[in-house]
């Protein structure tokens, strides 16, 4: 009773600013599962695109247009449907990971399975990149300068928790990549610090971040005299560049890794890059390549 005495008069609060309509009031385990039900249904549906997209990378089939066309069916709508190198963000696999320890705690060992498998294709897509990355380039990438554009999880913030940029740059180090970083909100210290965490343990690698890491402070500087483009973060700046100049900058052959398949690749092969995006059928042969 006390319960729900207190949200009514914590629904009463809200709805000074908030439609009454809109405010809902539950008990609290129902409040408890929603939370995490929400981001875990939208990692879900995250993953879910991933994987379609090496289904498209197997096949020839165009992770756009099915996109596309799956949200066009008014039952799943058009949003969270734009390919990645895997989702990041603290809040979307830190509720999964409480929901599966939440059902195995429950004894309910399939549905923490099930849930566990989202975070799996997470890190599936994210190794799948890095692999593609490396097989390109002629299944070699050290020594080599690849510039990356983007360490945020996503666009607009400088938030870099669980980004899928730590687990693609530490495949590119440990293969022996020389990176240089840029993003234009995420400062050079957060990018070592999350880098050297996520190496923790392992010191070869550590190592390998104070020697062959930088953070640039410019698009331009990141790809002077490198090798390849690597896509990370989606800003909306990285599609205002002159691609013609970067290119005249940069190593030949010059590629263009597009993880987050944005930048108009039609154009950037004219101008010479050699381009692979994740889903893509004109790049679809480079991405079949399985991983370990």
């Amino acid at each position: 009773a006390r319960g729900r005495e207190a949200a009514a008069v914590l629904a009463d609060i809200y709805a000074r600013w908030v439609p009454r309509e809109r405010i809902i009031t539950t008990d609290l385990w129902s409040s408890e599962l929603t939370k995490l039900a929400t981001n875990a249904f939208l990692a879900q549906r995250l993953s879910s695109i991933n994987a379609m997209s090496a289904v498209c990378d197997a096949t020839g089939a165009d992770i756009d247009e099915v996109a596309h066309a799956i949200g066009r069916d008014s039952r799943l709508g058009p949003s969270f449907l734009k390919v990645s190198p895997g989702f990041g963000g603290v809040a979307l696999q830190k509720d999964i990971l409480s929901l599966v320890y939440l059902s195995y705690s429950l004894k309910l060992k399939e549905v923490g399975d099930y849930w566990m498998r989202v975070i799996d294709m997470n890190n599936y897509q994210k190794r799948r990149f890095a692999t593609a990355i490396v097989h390109n380039m002629f299944d070699t990438v050290t020594g080599k300068r690849l510039a990356v554009f983007g360490f945020a999880f996503k666009k607009g913030t400088s938030d870099t928790r669980e980004t899928c940029a730590v687990s693609v740059c530490l495949g590119l180090l440990d293969d022996g990549a020389q990176l240089c970083v840029y993003d234009p909100k995420v400062p050079e210290a957060q990018v070592f610090e999350d880098l050297r965490h996520g190496a923790e343990g392992n010191d070869r690698l550590r190592e390998r971040i104070d020697s062959q890491l930088c953070v640039s402070k410019s698009a331009k500087d990141a790809c002077a005299g490198a090798h390849a483009i690597v896509v990370l973060t989606d800003w909306d700046e990285f599609l205002t560049y002159d691609y013609a100049a970067l290119y005249a900058s940069m190593t030949k052959p010059a590629f263009v890794f597009d993880g987050r398949a944005v930048l108009p690749h039609a154009e950037l092969r004219k101008m010479g890059f050699v381009v692979v995006a994740i889903g893509k059928p004109d790049t679809a042969p480079y991405m079949k390549r399985p991983t370990a």
